[in-house]
């Protein structure tokens, strides 16, 4: 019923489901809502027009050509429904039990469904209707068997993804049998493909009846069919093309309403999620005006009070800051889930559909970036602001080379000719210390190792050139050498091209061997910031403190490493007073009590904490 209303409240499948439920329901209660008999006839009133005693006017021998549509339909409708039933029943049934089931099972099922797409379908329907002469019902019924094989292949695709999930192998380990987990876990996953596939075969299978009956295999005169009425329009084309309006703009239609909500259906299945209708205005991130505050002049970025909300309108980043000069590198530090990615991702507008970013102050270089539009933030993306992805593997596109992938971004940037764009390419994979270019142009990305394909990764982000690099946790996945040499290539290129640098990561070490200076996010917020020295010497919040001696670096040997209780509270459950309260071993009372605004002391360390650590004169 969620997905129902859903549907009803978009224009587009409001309009197609009106459409279908009011034809299905005309045809139904045809014998009230049709003004004449189907088969009554006026021969006064031959080939009319639409006439007030004829809606939608007459045939050649005088019958109402909207009470025949309404009779027809409830032929046409009802082997259209047959075939769909027989193509969702077996195509759900044959894919879940090959996908779930795999073995013998899925070998002999692929081989049937082999046969039955390599089946021409047209020679098999005329064979049908050759054995069961103008049996529409027996040809549909065919038509369902053999686009079954179609949806069969989509289901089971799904299914073998969805079996190998955790909460399937709960179900099973919780005592559920196969029946009830592909019916309770497994089906309702793969709702979106079915829905989307048995929608086209709908408006196919409509199509197809129209087609018999045009052809004089369906229901035969003068019993009305709406290929029937298609036909006896083409035969009076000539003396009254109306006749064909009402009978093929009904087939077409419909045909087309059944295609589009499928798609409407998809999509309400899909949103779910978010709770709000996913549509193409809603996948760029909207932008929320605020009060604007002065930015740090010799900033290359600046962020004052970054607030990013998803679709739902939980906050994930609430109020973050910092400032980036040239030539420096800043680290976000912190647990996963305490939203550094989430707010480097608001800083460069690039959030999940339906997200909305606002801030007091988000400009780099000097421009506004909430003020500009989608095409002037696009220019710098790439250009003015360099991105490097956790993964690099899958950043690049599996379908391409490396030269191809950087060639394409190089012309985006410098729009050079061929020769001069290979000619950077190759400069590029120089740049990051890529032994033969011309060899790694020629990889695909399933062919580099981790380290080479961050490397690709990195040779990409610096093509436009840009005065900042956001590396979102670059070394994560790498082995602790290559790790090594990525980052001296950040700080050599840093050095070479005086670019700032933003490192997303959890690692003290990254932030030790390559920061400038560290900003530590607990829980949306930024709850300290000062230069790496500092923040080494002497932390002022307990988590950054906490952090620093969970680090396994600064570990004594043949000692138990301290281990930070809890775990980071989800966006949305945030306590109301310091949020860090909870797990720290030095709360009193009046943490809980109320928000905690940043504070700052002498030495310039800005923290989030009444109770802070190593405390110096500090100051409101």
């Amino acid at each position: 019923m969620r997905v129902l209303r859903a549907v009803a409240r978009r224009p587009l499948g409001a309009l197609c489901l009106g459409w279908l439920v009011l034809l299905v329901l005309a045809c139904v209660a045809a014998d009230w809502l049709a003004p004449y008999p189907p088969l009554g006839q006026d021969l006064a009133a031959v080939y009319s027009g639409p006439t007030g005693a004829h809606w939608l006017g007459t045939d050649q021998l005088g019958r109402d050509v909207l009470s025949r549509v309404l009779h027809g339909g409830r032929t046409s409708l009802l082997v259209v429904g047959l075939a769909l039933v027989v193509h969702t029943v077996l195509g759900v049934l044959l894919g879940l039990v090959a996908g779930y089931r795999r073995g013998l099972l899925d070998r002999v099922l692929n081989r049937v469904n082999d046969l039955l797409l390599s089946a021409p379908a047209v020679v098999i329907l005329l064979v049908v209707l050759a054995v069961f002469p103008h049996d529409e019902a027996a040809a549909m019924v065919t038509l369902g068997v053999l686009s079954s094989a179609g949806l069969a292949r989509v289901v089971r695709a799904s299914a073998i993804r969805v079996r190998d999930e955790p909460f399937v192998a709960a179900a099973t380990v919780a005592g559920l049998g196969p029946a009830r987990v592909l019916a309770r876990h497994v089906l309702p996953a793969v709702a979106g493909p079915v829905v989307s596939l048995v929608s086209l075969v709908a408006g196919s299978a409509l199509l197809v009846e129209a087609s018999l009956g045009f052809l004089g295999l369906g229901v035969q005169p003068p019993e009305p069919s709406w290929g029937g009425l298609i036909l006896d329009a083409s035969q009076a084309i000539y003396r009254q093309p109306w006749l064909l309006v009402p009978t093929g703009g009904v087939v077409a239609l419909t045909a087309v309403a059944c295609a589009l909500l499928g798609d409407v259906v998809r999509a309400a299945t899909d949103d779910r999620v978010t709770g709000e209708q996913l549509s193409w205005r809603r996948m760029r991130t909207r932008v929320v005006p605020a009060a604007r505050e002065p930015s740090e002049r010799d900033a290359v970025l600046s962020v004052r009070g970054l607030t990013v909300r998803l679709a739902d309108g939980t906050v994930v980043v609430d109020g973050v800051g910092f400032d980036v000069a040239a030539g420096q590198a800043l680290g976000l530090v912190g647990e996963s889930g305490c939203g550094k990615t989430m707010a480097v991702s608001g800083v460069l507008r690039l959030l999940p559909p339906g997200a909305t970013v606002s801030a007091t102050a988000l400009s780099f270089a000097g421009q506004d970036l909430l003020g500009l539009s989608e095409r002037a933030m696009g220019g710098v993306r790439g250009s003015g602001i360099g991105y490097i992805g956790q993964d690099p593997v899958a950043g690049l596109d599996p379908l391409f080379t490396v030269g191809d992938q950087l060639a394409e971004t190089v012309r985006r940037h410098t729009r050079a000719n061929r020769r001069i764009t290979q000619a950077r390419v190759v400069e590029l994979l120089r740049a990051v210390h890529l032994p033969d270019p011309a060899a790694v142009m020629a990889k695909y990305p399933h062919e580099l190792s981790g380290g080479m394909a961050q490397r690709v990764s990195i040779a990409r982000a610096l093509a436009g050139e840009p005065r900042l690099l956001i590396a979102d946790e670059p070394t994560t996945a790498l082995d602790v050498t290559v790790q090594a040499e990525v980052l001296d290539l950040l700080r050599e290129l840093r050095d070479r091209t005086g670019m700032a640098l933003v490192l997303v990561t959890h690692d003290w070490g990254v932030v030790a061997d390559t920061c400038d200076t560290a900003v530590v996010m607990y829980a949306g917020q930024v709850v300290e910031s000062t230069d790496v020295e500092q923040v080494f010497a002497a932390p002022r919040h307990p988590y950054t403190e906490a952090l620093l001696a969970a680090n396994p670096t600064a570990a004594e040997p043949k000692t138990r490493l301290p281990v930070l209780p809890g775990a980071v509270p989800p966006p949305g459950q945030w306590p109301t007073g310091c949020r860090f309260a909870p797990r720290c071993a030095f709360a009193t009372d009046d943490c809980p009590s109320g928000p905690v605004e940043s504070t700052s002391d002498e030495t310039g360390v800005v923290f989030r904490c009444l109770h802070p650590r190593n405390p110096v004169g500090a100051r409101r």
